[in-house]
């Protein structure tokens, strides 16, 4: 559906309006407060002969010109009509206010709805809403939105879009961001907030999407919009509600339990690059951080340059919590710094200036310049706290001092940030001033240094080395089925899986043969589709050599099951070589309903049972991104070779994992879950062994 003439429109027709409180009224005065050029503009009553001054037409039908988008302001059973009436004015987009459809959760709302999704694709109008609060796109000044805030120039490059207009308006109300388009989606039925993500990431003046969102209607449009997103390396800020999984069956493999809906999520926001984050605090200050920077920095290094030895050590310790690279200054620019700094004052990075030089304009741009063309650093924070009230004059020549580095280095002046100690209200005019030479004021250190993480983060994504889609689909049925153990192999070894060769014993004399006829210890195990955790049956015996040991075995194995378990249908016993002892893991896939196959790896045992130090990333995964996996794991250093341990089998490894994730995307509609439990990593060389596997299908 085209947002053209719904978030562009050439010609408006607010229908409802008044001079009341409310949605009519609030509309109108938006327009007439910022609106200068209203000649396409028109309020429609059909009671009233103006509105605040400004003539009414009765109906649409009346207006002597196209109309592009309606703004409905009136009670719900009058839309359709109002769309039918538009359509024959060239209408194709509308503003939906009001409520009554499927957020009543009742029959009526639901039908409400249906008929509304159904008249507007009919008629091919782009709806807004239905219960929402507008949009304001502030690039050609259209305001078609039903709260009032504080009139200021809010003109920039943000672009929102939120399932909360409360939000929306609390971002406008903060005073240094700045917006390329404000989107109040409501219940997005029609045009949804995958739409107007791809709108924004698309849209030339914006340079910052930030979206508060609750759920993804359409994985496919979502990833697709991410997709353009990561290509164009535009930041992408999300806010989302509902971080805890609720409800749900419970998983037949640790995969499915480790792997939540919110997991997911995350997962698949680092896969293309976007920034999530906890609070709207963090949303608006992250989003203008990244639209005021005049470009991205060339690398995640740091230097800190403060005024005093307290704040230099909470930037170092607040930005060490972070992760954040503060590297060493070169000896040159070491030297420099102690011929400017005081004889007292000891340089290093964080940098403890002292505060005399902020009171010379000249000396701090020297101070600043010489720290940013360290060739080790590549952004510079400043420690100042800006304070409504200014007393001490530090900030005029620091300022000062700042303005004159930006000028004189143009485009090649790496990026700068403030940050202050406090949160204490902000000086407008020099936080104004910061902004307009593209030096954005960033919340206090515990704040700054998680932006500055996300920061880190984005700068060191490689959309070129992702695989930038999701294997998404539709589950064949709500019914599903396990698989034995070795049929879970025999599909896994179609796609590389390294399985070891099995056979399936049908009676005592064919396990006795098998065990005669091999040198190595054997497990036996209950070979069954409708046995899940063989052990618990007394269904596995380990470390089976000679015949005389596999009758033994056969026998006692199949005594308890039958006992414990008389419903099952036994295929026979697996006999499979005992694997030789390596690094223990688990490898697995959990098919969420959204998003499609997650593919899950993390040390096994302890690792995964008590720390769940897990790596999750939807599939499809390349052997690069099953690295990347890999090297997120707190336990890495038990692959990489840890204290003289052997480094492990990384190649094979990584192609265990993309092989596992091939499987999972071409039966993403019948996968339900896969588990590899445990997976044995040998040392460079001699690969892996599947020891156990678990395959859940949908019917």
């Amino acid at each position: 559906m085209d947002l053209t003439k719904l978030l562009k429109p050439r010609s408006v027709a607010v229908i409802g309006a008044s001079e009341k409180n409310g949605f009519g009224g609030d509309v109108c005065r938006n327009i007439l407060t910022y609106v200068e050029d209203r000649s396409r503009v028109y309020f429609i009553h059909p009671k009233r002969e103006s509105v605040f001054g400004v003539p009414c037409y009765k109906t649409v039908s009346d207006v002597p010109d196209t109309i592009d988008l309606m703004v409905i302001c009136t009670a719900q059973k009058t839309v359709i009509p109002l769309l039918q009436e538009g359509a024959q004015k060239g209408c194709g987009g509308a503003v939906v206010f009001a409520s009554g459809y499927g957020e009543v959760g009742t029959e009526e709302g639901r039908k409400n709805e249906a008929d509304l999704i159904a008249a507007a694709k009919e008629l091919d109008i782009a709806v807004m809403g239905p219960n929402c609060a507008g949009f304001v796109n502030y690039v050609d000044n259209v305001q078609a939105f039903a709260f009032i805030s504080a009139k200021r120039d809010r003109r920039g490059s943000v672009g929102v879009v939120s399932q909360s207009g409360q939000l929306c308006l609390s971002m406008m109300d903060d005073p240094g961001t700045r917006f390329s388009y404000i989107i109040s989606a409501g219940n997005g039925k029609i045009v949804q907030m995958e739409d107007y993500m791809e709108f924004l990431v698309e849209d030339e003046d914006t340079k910052v999407v930030s979206i508060y969102i609750e759920g993804v209607k359409d994985a496919n449009k979502f990833a697709n919009a991410l997709r353009k997103a990561a290509e164009k390396r535009k930041p992408v800020v999300i806010l989302k509600a509902g971080r805890s999984a609720k409800g749900g069956a419970i998983a037949a493999s640790h995969t499915g339990s480790l792997s939540g809906s919110d997991a997911s999520f995350d997962a698949v926001l680092k896969k293309f690059g976007a920034i999530r984050v906890d609070d709207l605090e963090e949303l608006i200050a992250m989003s203008l951080m990244l639209s005021t920077l005049k470009k991205i920095p060339d690398k995640a290094t740091f230097a800190s340059m403060n005024l005093s030895g307290g704040e230099t050590g909470i930037c170092a310790d607040v930005g060490s919590l972070n992760g954040i690279e503060y590297p060493d200054f070169t000896p040159e620019t070491l030297a420099s710094l102690k011929e400017q700094l005081p004889d007292y004052a000891s340089p290093n990075n964080p940098l403890d200036m002292t505060a005399s030089l902020s009171y010379d304009a000249d000396a701090y741009a020297g101070a600043l310049r010489t720290v940013m063309d360290d060739p080790n650093i590549g952004m510079v924070l400043i420690g100042y706290t800006l304070l409504l009230e200014i007393a001490d004059p530090a900030i005029h020549y620091m300022y000062e001092g700042i303005e004159k580095v930006v000028k004189e280095k143009g485009d090649s002046c790496k990026p700068i940030a403030m940050i202050p100690f406090a949160e204490n209200t902000r000086n407008p005019e020099y936080q104004e001033k910061l902004f307009k030479i593209g030096v954005p004021v960033l919340p206090p250190p515990v704040y700054a240094f998680k932006m500055l993480r996300h920061l880190s983060d984005f700068i060191a994504y490689k959309p070129q080395e992702k695989t930038l889609e999701l294997a998404a689909g539709k589950p064949s049925s709500q019914e599903s089925y396990a698989l034995s153990e070795h049929d879970s192999k025999v599909e896994l070894a179609k796609y590389g899986i390294p399985v070891a060769n099995e056979i399936i014993a049908k009676s005592v004399e064919e396990a006795v043969s098998f065990a005669d006829s091999v040198d190595t210890p054997l497990a036996m195990k209950i070979e069954s589709a409708d046995i899940l955790h063989k052990s618990d049956v007394g269904g596995v015996k380990l470390n089976i050599k000679g015949g005389e040991a596999a009758k033994k075995a056969y026998e006692e194995i199949m005594s308890s099951v039958t006992e414990k378990r008389p419903d099952a249908v036994i295929n026979g016993i697996l006999m499979v070589p005992m694997l030789k002892p390596g690094v223990e893991m688990i490898l697995g896939v959990n098919n969420d309903p959204q998003f499609g196959p997650m593919v899950m790896v993390g040390m096994g045992g302890v690792f995964v049972e008590v720390f769940k130090d897990v790596a999750l990333y939807p599939a499809p995964v390349s052997e690069g991104e099953a690295l990347e996996m890999l090297k997120s794991l707190k336990s890495f250093k038990l692959l990489n070779g840890y204290r003289g341990s052997a480094k492990c089998d990384l190649k094979v490894l990584c192609q265990t994992i993309a092989g596992v994730s091939q499987f999972a995307s071409e039966n993403k509609d019948h996968l339900k879950e896969l588990d590899i439990n445990p997976l044995f990593v040998y040392p460079e060389g001699e690969g892996v062994g599947v020891a156990d596997a678990l395959i859940v299908k949908y019917r």
